[in-house]
């Protein structure tokens, strides 16, 4: 019953992340577990979203999302990735990109079918395909490390109804080459598959360039694209995902969403659309370059204390192998730390199916301002000096 896979989704009555934020807090640690930047977001989203709820946006807007973020989402979709997509029948505004993962897989994803994730992942995906009755296969990614793809190959059955791709990925910053997406592609064709992306770091990448893998031949009609805001504008809380997928799908997708939520905040629509039709290129190689810089300052901090790692390609996230350092399991290592050191990590347990394989690794987050990062730097090295 519902109970029963409510547990199977792990047994934490609240995320590890949240959990961790708590303790940071209590601690007066530097929170690098949760993944919300402490920065502003851009002036004209803010402007907008005011403007928006003084002009009485204020009453749910049209279910699968306002026309104007529609059509300004299309206009996107054109110029970034040459993608044609009809706004009336492929689009779908939701509450984040974690009600649009779990609004697609409940619309494609039957009791007994398997979906491949690969490991580490993101905490949601695991649970998602469980509470659809599904049966989750975990395929392993090494960060800085390419894809095994004869693993990948040998994840996929005639169950498989469909694959969950981040890229770029949370935890591990990979960045999914052309090439590593082509074998995915293949297979999702071969198996009549789905491949379901959460692109939510799409603009956040330092190496290599960030392929949607609905532009791979043969792709558009078997690919849902999911991706938000969150990340890009720096609005972690106004919960505004987006859904690109084929019109047939789109249609069950509309009807999870319409269950689950109605629709995503109408003002906060309107303000994201702003943002999308005046912020331009520049806009968006300069956070790519500014989180550049960030990743470089926490890694310096990680390497100089101890902590193996590789930089990430792309997201805000550095996962380390404290093993060298210490004997404890990753959640009481990540307790000391928050502690003893000031610096709060997530547990890496938490990103692994089996709490055993994440029990030599933390994750540190790195959207923070600049001046936040080099202090919580300055705390790690000197806690290796000790």
């Amino acid at each position: 019953g519902p109970m029963h896979t409510a547990r199977r989704t792990h047994g934490f009555t609240e995320s590890v992340i949240r959990a961790m934020t708590r303790l940071a807090n209590e601690h007066g640690a530097i929170n690098l577990a949760q993944g919300f930047p402490n920065f502003p977001c851009p002036d004209v989203l803010k402007e907008a979203a005011a403007r928006a709820i003084r002009d009485d946006v204020n009453q749910y807007a049209i279910t699968w999302g306002a026309k104007r973020l529609r059509d300004a989402l299309v206009k996107k979709y054109a110029e970034w990735y040459g993608m044609t997509v009809d706004p009336e029948t492929e689009i779908t505004v939701t509450c984040g990109a974690t009600e649009a993962m779990a609004a697609t897989l409940l619309a494609i994803v039957d009791p007994g079918d398997e979906v491949i994730v690969f490991e580490p992942f993101y905490e949601n995906y695991g649970p998602d395909a469980i509470l659809c009755g599904a049966t989750p296969v975990y395929v392993p990614m090494m960060p800085g490390e390419p894809l095994d793809l004869d693993r990948v190959a040998a994840a996929f059955s005639d169950r498989t109804r469909a694959i969950i791709v981040n890229t770029p990925n949370n935890p591990t910053g990979n960045v999914l080459s052309w090439a590593e997406l082509e074998v995915i592609a293949e297979l999702c064709r071969r198996h009549d598959a789905w491949a379901v992306t959460d692109e939510i770091y799409e603009h956040i990448y330092y190496e290599g360039e960030h392929v949607p893998i609905a532009t791979l031949p043969g792709m558009r009609e078997r690919t849902i694209t999911v991706s938000g805001a969150s990340k890009t504008f720096s609005i972690t809380g106004w919960r505004v995902g987006t859904i690109i997928a084929p019109e047939g799908v789109t249609g069950a997708i509309r009807k999870v969403h319409d269950f689950l939520t109605v629709g995503s905040p109408a003002p906060l629509q309107e303000a994201v659309a702003a943002g999308l039709e005046q912020l331009g290129k520049e806009y968006y190689l300069g956070l790519a370059g500014e989180y550049r810089e960030r990743r470089d300052t926490l890694m310096k901090g990680l390497l100089a204390a101890g902590l193996r790692c590789k930089p990430p390609a792309g997201a805000y996230y550095i996962l380390t192998d404290f093993s060298a350092l210490s004997d404890l399991p990753d959640d009481e290592f990540a307790f000391w730390l928050t502690r003893e050191v000031g610096v709060a990590p997530v547990p890496g347990s938490s990103f692994y199916s089996r709490p055993e394989l994440g029990r030599r690794y933390v994750r540190f987050a790195f959207c923070k301002t600049l001046p936040m990062l080099e202090e919580a730097a300055g705390r790690l090295t000197a806690a290796a000096t000790r």
